[in-house]
């Protein structure tokens, strides 16, 4: 249904699977057409009965027909649609339901939303789903985070006065081609480019992150690069995620579905305090990458959730600031707060999964944001 009509009965046609219609217009549509209309009516009409109710069986056959009908994009649309008009994530409690559901990252958020809720004989289900998605994401950018981070990590320690055993011999003579004497045969280095010493190259990102509940999808896109980016030995990662309390899941990066669930979606918002748990993590300033991701809606502090922000940024420490990390178009968040952090000298903006890789290289090698797309 996303191509532009090629007629007006083509026109007609999915205008009326759009607005709807009664049971006589029904029977002239093709058999395809009235799956679909059955389909859109359960979910979008509420004043029939025909709707998905509260029968697990019901709803079962109803996701099994979407995907039937629709393409992968359009179910997930669906899908997130029947959890707001029809209650649907209660309805994933139930294991045959789960099984059916196309996973995604907004299913990944509402199942940890849930997961006190969870029963026993769903629990396993549940972390098959979130499993799969997770797997899915890191296939997707795992590699671009890895080969952006080294890549900046060996850029930032490059050393032009190294001594012997740290000179990098095939960039210094690509540096020096221009010297290269023909009559002599012999190759003049103006510049010397080095590895830098040993563990210099070692950089430690803070990565702390809102749990409230318009966070989540944030959360989930987060949880997963901590783990990549803790598997990267360029770098130490330190962890967090807050609501009014700050929980250091730095234990549990090497399993991203166990760091997950050691989230609690929801709750209030104490930026200040996780500010405050930033600051203990920062030794090396001049090494370290602080990301703190919120909609900066806060709940605690605001004097002193400004006063720690500025402290970090006076301390030397690359200091970014992501409205949200996700693809979920223009967020929600506290733009007077958002221009107070951009005063401060934080990086300050929205981001897509995508662009992170790009934007911690970024932070890391000291190029600054200039020309950056986050989209």
């Amino acid at each position: 249904m996303q191509d532009e009509p090629k007629n007006d009965g083509e026109a007609a046609r999915r205008w009326r699977l759009v607005l709807g219609g009664d049971s006589q217009d029904r029977q002239q549509m093709s058999e395809q057409d009235r799956g679909m209309d059955q389909v859109l009516e359960a979910l979008y009409d509420s004043d029939r009965k025909s709707g998905l109710g509260s029968a697990s069986p019901k709803v079962h056959r109803w996701l099994g027909d979407i995907r039937s009908y629709f393409p992968r994009t359009t179910v997930q649309v669906l899908q997130r649609d029947a959890m707001e008009r029809l209650g649907l994530d209660r309805m994933l409690l139930e294991p045959e339901v789960l099984e059916t559901v196309v996973p995604d990252v907004h299913l990944v958020a509402t199942l940890l939303a849930l997961k006190g809720m969870i029963p026993a004989k769903t629990r396993e289900t549940a972390r098959m789903v979130v499993r799969k998605v997770v797997n899915e994401v890191e296939q997707r950018l795992s590699q671009s985070l890895r080969d952006a981070v080294k890549g900046a990590v060996d850029r930032s320690t490059r050393s032009l006065r190294p001594k012997l055993r740290e000179i990098d011999w095939d960039r210094t003579i690509r540096a020096n081609l221009k010297t290269w004497d023909p009559e002599h045969r012999i190759l003049i280095p103006e510049r010397v480019i080095g590895h830098g010493r040993k563990g210099r190259g070692l950089k430690h990102v803070v990565l702390c992150v809102d749990q409230s509940g318009s966070m989540a999808t944030s959360v989930v896109y987060a949880g997963i690069f901590g783990a990549v980016l803790a598997s990267i030995r360029a770098l130490t990662l330190s962890m967090a995620v807050f609501d009014t309390d700050v929980a250091d899941l730095s234990a549990h990066l090497d399993d991203p579905v166990e760091l997950l669930f050691s989230t609690q979606l929801g709750g209030g918002t104490d930026i200040s305090s996780a500010l405050g748990w930033v600051q203990q993590q920062v030794m090396r300033p001049s090494d370290t990458v602080v990301v703190l991701i919120t909609d900066l809606f806060e709940g605690g502090d605001l004097r002193q959730m400004l006063q720690r922000a500025q402290e970090l940024q006076a301390s030397g420490a690359t200091c970014i600031c992501l409205l949200a990390l996700c693809d979920d178009g223009k967020p929600g968040y506290d733009a007077d707060n958002a221009a107070k952090m951009q005063a401060l000298g934080w990086a300050t903006f929205a981001c897509s999964p995508g662009a992170f890789p790009d934007l911690l290289a970024r932070a890391i090698d000291g190029r600054g944001f200039r020309g950056f797309d986050p989209s």
